[in-house]
């Protein structure tokens, strides 16, 4: 019986799929390992064959046409026939004896007439010139060793949650509600690990270091100027898993906010990648995004120090850039007993670091006073702005506290 299905997804991975594969053969016949070749250009597809005429019954290939990451997923999935399903991307690995532990685990749940839906281990960050190896484990948060629900669980903390990594999903399952990624789109390993959650009802946990996450490859999807690069695909995604669920329907109370928590974790990278990448129109996809979020009252719960990290992040990165702000305040109406005392009203703010130029708009009856403040001697942007106006067909009328203009 096939226990476990590893998908291995493929692109151009000629230099290290081997140690993927070859860290999961000591499954011997308890295990099936779906390479799947997505479109590769170099000898990816001619080294999974090699290993497929050499492990005939433990080894299939699946040559496609380039998909993406997501696209190789669904086509390991529907590939497998193991009863439980793992990916693991081809410049990673699993430990060995982590992976007989979890084999002989599952092998006694078979012959017990038991099954799970979802199994968590530990994974470890393999990172380049690191001495030391980062273990994400849950040792604190999840039962051990025994079958538990969603309430049976702790708190997690922020470098805790449950990545693709650490999951690997009963494959019927998965099948069941239809899992399906989006084709040519990066970091949908989040909407694999996140659109299953409410269907899981039987978790188990083992306290072992069982993936070996790689990182350190300029490419890589996770390298942050790569990130920024693809911030609509981050974006997207993160869009994709709001749009998922309605939270306030999630049965458990403890699962909804962890999943809660899972979004604002998702938000706020999105945040700061925006703020990151000092691009004008980044951070207009940052200010549509986080605004459309709005309307949504389960995103406005986000726990409070979700939103003090991106705030912190954010203003951090703010000092380093110079900006301007303008500030609405909209219509003002006063009682009618002051009606006649008042002719308009002025609101004027103050400058601060980073920030030379400031604006406010207010308005009462129907005059509309756009006031600037500025640190800065030349007022081009302020001859400029009122020129437009009158160009648009509006009377503008200036007042200025001596500096020269027309």
């Amino acid at each position: 019986m096939k226990y476990i299905s590893f998908a291995i997804p493929c692109y151009n991975s000629q230099d290290y799929m081997a140690h993927a594969i070859e860290s999961i053969l000591p499954g011997g016949e308890d295990v099936e390992i779906i390479i799947v070749n997505d479109g590769s250009k170099d000898r990816t597809s001619e080294i999974a064959h090699e290993y497929m005429e050499k492990y005939p019954t433990i080894i299939k290939v699946v040559d496609k046409e380039k998909g993406g990451h997501g696209d190789a997923v669904n086509s390991g999935l529907m590939h497998a026939t193991g009863k439980y399903f793992k990916v693991v991307d081809s410049d990673d690995w699993v430990d060995e004896d982590a992976l007989h532990k979890i084999l002989d685990v599952l092998r006694h749940m078979e012959e017990d007439g038991m099954e799970l839906d979802m199994l968590i281990a530990n994974y470890v960050y393999e990172k380049v010139g690191a001495t030391h190896k980062k273990v994400i484990h849950y040792r604190n948060v999840l039962p051990q060793d025994e079958i538990f629900r969603w309430d049976d669980m702790g708190h997690f903390r922020l470098d805790q949650y449950i990545l693709m990594h650490s999951v690997i999903y009963r494959t019927d399952m998965l099948k069941l509600i239809q899992l399906h990624l989006p084709k040519h789109t990066f970091y949908v390993d989040n909407i694999y690990v996140y659109y299953p959650l409410p269907h899981v009802r039987k978790i188990y946990y083992m306290d072992v270091d069982f993936y070996r996450y790689f990182i350190g490859r300029e490419d890589q999807s996770v390298n942050e100027k790569v990130m920024i690069k693809r911030l609509d695909q981050q974006i997207f995604v993160t869009k994709t898993m709001i749009d998922m669920y309605q939270l306030k329907d999630i049965g458990s109370k403890k699962l909804r906010q962890y999943m809660l928590n899972y979004l604002a974790i998702m938000m706020t990278v999105s945040s700061i990648l925006c703020i990151r990448s000092k691009n004008k129109e980044n951070l207009e996809k940052l200010l549509s995004y986080n605004v459309s979020n709005e309307v949504n009252f389960i995103i406005r719960a986000v726990p409070r120090v979700f939103k003090s990290i991106a705030m912190r992040r954010i203003y951090k990165a703010s000092l380093k850039a110079n900006t301007s702000t303008i500030t609405n305040l909209g219509v003002v109406s006063v009682d009618d007993m002051y009606k006649e005392y008042i002719d308009r009203f002025h609101v004027v703010l103050s400058m601060s670091k980073g920030q030379f130029i400031k604006g406010s708009v207010i308005s009462y009856k129907d005059t509309l006073v756009f006031t600037f403040s500025s640190a800065i001697r030349e007022t081009f942007i302020q001859k400029e702005f009122f020129r437009q106006m009158v160009r648009d067909g509006i009377h503008v009328s200036i007042e200025s506290n001596g500096v020269y203009y027309e």
